[in-house]
C-alpha cells in the first residue's frame, strides 16, 4: 500500500482524483471499457470533484457500481447515497455506459442477488473508497466479515459508532433517524478490485488512519486489510495523518499522478 500525505483535503482530492482518472483511462485503452466502484460521504467530495473534471475519459465506456446504501431510505432523503451519486457525479457527466445504483427500497435479498449477478460480469478496474471512523470499509463494521464471497451483503445492524458518524456528518438530525440496516459491498469484493483509491481526509478520521496503518490485519480494524492489496493508494492529509506514532515521512510516497 502506498500512502500519500497532502497539505489539506483539497490537495488530497486533486491527487486522488487524478490517480483514479489515470487508472480509468488505462483500462479503457487496454480493454475498451472501465468498471469502477464509487463510495459516498464527505470524504469523497474533493476526489469526485477532481475526477469529474479530469481530461481524456470516455465516460460512455465506463460502468459504475455503487458501494453501499441504507435499507428503506427513499432516494429523496438527503442521506440517500443514490441521491448523492446522482447529483454529485452522474448529473455532472455525459451518460455512462451503465450505472448500477443500489435500490435500498427494494426487497434487500433480491436486490443483492441482482447486483451480485451484474458485478460478477464486470471485473472492477478501480474502486474509490474511504475509511469510517470505526475503521470500517463500506458498511462492514467491526468485526467485519472477511470470509464471505458474496459481492453484496445485507448488514442487519449498523454499529453505534457508524451511526454516530452519519449523524455527525449532517445527514441526519438525530440517532433515531439513522437506519439500522444497509446493503454493502463485501470486503472480499472490494479487495478484488485491480486498483483501490482510498481517500481519508479530516481530523475525525485520524484514529482510524492510525489503526489502519499501525495495527495488524484484523477484522476488528477492517481497513487494515488494505495493506495486503496489490495496488492500493491511501490518500491522507495533515489532519487525518496527525496521530501516526511513527515519523509520517516514512509513509509518504511520491505522487506521480497528473491531470
Amino acid at each position: 500500500m502506498r500512502v500519500y500525505i497532502e497539505k489539506n483535503a483539497q490537495d488530497l482530492g486533486v491527487i486522488a482524483g487524478n490517480a483514479a482518472a489515470q487508472h480509468i483511462r488505462e483500462a479503457i485503452a487496454g480493454r475498451g471499457t472501465a468498471n469502477i466502484i464509487l463510495a459516498t460521504g464527505t470524504s469523497q467530495f474533493e476526489t469526485l470533484k477532481q475526477l469529474i473534471k479530469a481530461p481524456g475519459i470516455a465516460w460512455n465506456k465506463v460502468v459504475m457500481f455503487h458501494l453501499d446504501e441504507y435499507i428503506n431510505i427513499p432516494i429523496s432523503h438527503k442521506a440517500s447515497f443514490r441521491k448523492y451519486l446522482t447529483e454529485l457525479f452522474l448529473d455532472k457527466l455525459p451518460p455512462l455506459k451503465a450505472a448500477y445504483l443500489i435500490d435500498g427500497e427494494s426487497e434487500p435479498k433480491a436486490e443483492c442477488e441482482r447486483l451480485n449477478k451484474l458485478i460478477s460480469d464486470h471485473p472492477i478496474d478501480v474502486a474509490l473508497i474511504g475509511i469510517g471512523e470505526n475503521c470500517h470499509l463500506a458498511f462492514n463494521d467491526p468485526p467485519a466479515d472477511f470470509e464471505t464471497n458474496a459481492p453484496y451483503i445485507i448488514i442487519d445492524q449498523l454499529d453505534e459508532d457508524c451511526k454516530q458518524q452519519q449523524m455527525n456528518e449532517g445527514w441526519f438530525s438525530s440517532m433515531d433517524e439513522v437506519p439500522t440496516q444497509a446493503i454493502s459491498m463485501s470486503v472480499r469484493q472490494i479487495m478484488k478490485s485491480k486498483h483501490i483509491i482510498c481517500s481519508v481526509p479530516d481530523l475525525r478520521k485520524a484514529k482510524a488512519v492510525k489503526n489502519c496503518l499501525e495495527e495488524p490485519i484484523s477484522n476488528i480494524y477492517p481497513a487494515t486489510i488494505l495493506s495486503s492489496h496489490r495496488s492500493c493508494d491511501l490518500f491522507l492529509e495533515t489532519l487525518s495523518a496527525s496521530l501516526l506514532s511513527n515519523d509520517a515521512s516514512r509513509y509518504t510516497a511520491t505522487a506521480n499522478y497528473e491531470a
